[in-house]
């Protein structure tokens, strides 16, 4: 098939102007959006039959999280290869058949790639247990000795980003305890050794069969990874970090880094890729998932020959509070716009807890840790959709890039009631049940309120079970209803692309008080009140609001309004 992508694509763009740079992108997770087989995993066929959904919505992308060959031990991210389908979604055949419908109706594609580690079931590794020490087969992986008297104790006192160490020690092929190798993540996901060249051929290559099939670009998983501190020393990582490292700071203050994230060595490897990517017509692009502090270090991703655009995790992480929303939005415009490339903001994604809960929690919860029947600080459902709605509003307005997480245009909260016995996520285990994990986040979203599984398929089935009352979200109870979070959202993103708002400036309005966020941007006047307190608005026809104005004509707490500026 043609590399070419969209008819758009083939007219280059003018520096400042590239479709990435305002792109609104919906994350699709496999698994969970549309189920064509009724085996109850989602899968390529049925993301193909749902894509005019997308297309009405108004997304400008979609960018697929892994449907690679994979074992299946966290949900595709540990692959068996890079290269090919699994089963469980369907085919290459199906990819092609998906990629082409997207490019019929305008939406470009990006794709999950898993740089950092593997599956244990991979090729390399399987050829890494049979061979020796110091071989080249294990060369591609992390295989260190350990340390005590009989190797008997781990290499070093790193812990798994699910739970427990790092390090798995290996029985040689005579029987007798061998070395020991890294997974920063399950034990079935051994970590890839960078410092081999190999290693860079092999991920250059899967870029290729990729680029050539057709797709816009990557989404890099771990892209603060790869790379190891010299020596692997010890590492302790503060209390209040998160899972992957802690969200990006918005302090200038230096962050210790762990000697496994962000070390330099990772941007000589995406210069590599960028220049790969740079080679292909039509704009492919690079998307980072960077769990780094602070914002200024995360920009260095960005930088103008390493990726198009890295996650904003900081805005993701902040409170709805109007002076942190404010300061967070400052520093990420200065420190994205400080290397030429715009911010991308995100409120939702399948590692974290669902912003129309997570925005209502009332006690800490560290991301990764996901929330369950036993969390502290349990949401309440009105107060975090109503948060939601409009948090959605203030993002959509800013100018630069956004991502949507299937189901927040439907209003999902996560699953908080899930069956122990139902739970799949690698840190449910690791942690013997302290962590719940991401499973909340991952239910199939529902598409009709009357068929079965609502929606997700016609059998039933669904990996992870979907909670009662799932159906009152559903996609065809909301379209066309006014007041529906769909509408809200196929409002906003309407008027973002109609008034170019992905490519305006902004200005902060002063003269209100310090809960609520008021700001202008391409005619638009924008008002946030996360407080309790109704504030009065200023002249202006409602272009949209994420609630009801009061009797008066005030935008209650909670609520966000667009107005004609």
């Amino acid at each position: 098939m043609s590399s070419q992508n969209i008819d758009a694509s083939v007219v280059p763009a003018t520096p400042g102007d590239e479709w990435w740079r305002t792109a609104v992108i919906y994350q699709i997770y496999p698994r969970s959006f549309a189920d064509a087989s009724g085996d109850g995993v989602g899968d390529l066929p049925g993301i193909t039959g749902r894509l005019d959904s997308l297309k009405e919505l108004g997304v400008d992308a979609i960018w697929l999280s892994p449907f690679y060959t994979s074992p299946q031990k966290d949900a595709g991210y540990d692959v068996a290869d890079y290269c090919d389908v699994d089963p469980l979604f369907g085919t290459l055949d199906d990819f092609d058949r998906m990629l082409d419908k997207a490019r019929q109706l305008g939406i470009r594609v990006i794709i999950d790639l898993v740089p950092n580690h593997s599956s244990d079931q991979h090729r390399w590794f399987q050829a890494a247990l049979a061979a020796s020490p110091g071989s080249e087969e294990r060369g591609r992986y992390l295989f260190r000795e350990g340390t005590g008297e009989h190797g008997e104790l781990p290499p070093n006192n790193w812990q798994s980003v699910f739970g427990g160490p790092a390090w798995t020690r290996i029985t040689e092929a005579d029987g007798t305890p061998g070395q020991w190798y890294l997974h920063l993540f399950d034990s079935s996901q051994p970590d890839f050794d960078w410092s081999n060249r190999r290693v860079h051929e092999q991920f250059l290559d899967v870029l290729r069969f990729w680029l050539d099939r057709g797709v816009d670009g990557f989404r890099v998983d771990v892209a603060h990874g790869l790379v190891k501190a010299d020596g692997l020393p010890d590492w302790t990582p503060p209390a209040d970090a998160g899972s992957m490292g802690g969200g990006s700071a918005i302090t200038d203050e230096p962050v210790p880094l762990a000697p496994y994230w962000g070390q330099d060595g990772v941007h000589e490897v995406y210069r590599e890729w960028r220049a790969l990517l740079d080679s292909y017509e039509g704009e492919r692009v690079l998307a980072a998932e960077a769990w780094v502090d602070p914002l200024g270090r995360i920009a260095q991703w960005v930088r103008p020959d390493e990726m198009h655009q890295a996650f904003n995790f900081a805005y993701l992480e902040t409170p709805w509070e109007a002076s942190a929303l404010r300061t967070v939005i400052d520093a990420s415009l200065d420190a994205f716009g400080g290397v030429g490339a715009p911010s991308t903001w995100v409120l939702s994604n399948h590692d974290v807890v669902r912003h129309a809960s997570r925005l209502a929690l009332t006690a800490e919860n560290l991301q990764g840790d996901g929330i369950g029947p036993k969390t502290k600080g349990l949401p309440d459902p009105v107060i975090g959709l109503r948060r939601a709605r409009a948090a959605s509003a203030l993002m959509l307005a800013l100018p630069g890039s956004a991502y949507i997480y299937q189901g927040e245009e439907l209003g999902l909260p996560e699953v908080v009631d899930l069956p122990d016995s139902a739970r799949q996520d690698p840190t449910w285990f690791r942690t013997n049940g302290e962590r719940y994990g991401r499973d909340g986040c991952r239910v199939p979203i529902p598409w009709e309120s009357d068929a079965p599984a609502n929606g997700f398929n016609d059998t039933g089935e669904s990996w992870l079970p979907q909670p009662a009352g799932w159906g009152a979200f559903a996609r065809a109870e909301q379209r066309g209803v006014g007041g529906s979070t769909l509408e809200l959202y196929r409002t906003l993103l309407t008027l973002r692309a109609d008034r170019s708002l992905g490519l305006s400036t902004l200005e902060w309005l002063d003269g209100y008080s310090d809960a609520v966020v008021a700001l202008r941007t391409a005619g638009v006047t924008v008002i946030a009140n996360t407080g309790e307190q109704p504030v009065a608005l200023p002249a202006g026809a409602v272009l949209l609001s994420s609630g009801e104005l009061d009797a008066d004509g005030r935008l209650p707490g909670d609520t966000t309004v667009w107005l004609e500026a």
